[in-house]
């Protein structure tokens, strides 16, 4: 397999520094973490371990599935990534900043929701149900996707799907 490392870093959406993030978090600078964690910080979407291995196919860097399936479970488990359990396969995302999710119950969509965004919410959640945000700060919320919901099926992406 022949992949380029370098034009993942030059990726002007590159993390800052991604083999320092790497380094920082006691993990080896290698080709297929710092295109993978690339590639999530760029797509700013949720992807499955398949969606990933496509989208780096796709960029022109093809990690075999269990390579790119491992890579995910190595940046999730130092936290350089973070895992959302939806129906269907699990998702990986990025983001600095500390958010919640809303998870399509029908499509599995996954999509952030900014924590000052609904910090008045979980206060409310929390005081009447003693129930607070996981170990990373995220409360997931189920329902259905305005797509499932109108019956169309197809998930509509954008607005605030992110990583």
């Amino acid at each position: 397999m022949t992949t380029n490392p370098s034009s993942a870093q030059d990726d002007a959406t590159t993390p800052p520094d991604a083999p320092a993030l790497l380094r920082a978090h006691g993990l080896r600078r290698t080709t297929s973490r710092v295109c993978t964690l690339t590639m999530l910080s760029a797509s700013r979407r949720h992807l499955s371990s398949a969606e990933a291995c496509a989208e780096l196919h796709r960029r022109g860097t093809p990690f075999d599935p269990a390579t790119v399936y491992r890579t995910l479970e190595s940046l999730t488990a130092v936290g350089l990534t973070h895992v959302v359990h939806a129906p269907g396969p699990k998702r990986y995302g990025v983001s600095s900043e500390p958010h919640h999710h809303t998870v399509c119950e029908q499509c599995g969509q996954v999509s952030d929701v900014a924590g000052d965004h609904v910090k008045a919410a979980v206060e409310q959640v929390a005081r009447l149900t003693g129930l607070s945000p996981d170990s990373s700060g995220s409360l997931l919320v189920y329902g259905r996707c305005t797509a499932c919901a109108q019956g169309s099926g197809e998930p509509v992406r954008g607005g605030a799907e992110g990583g």
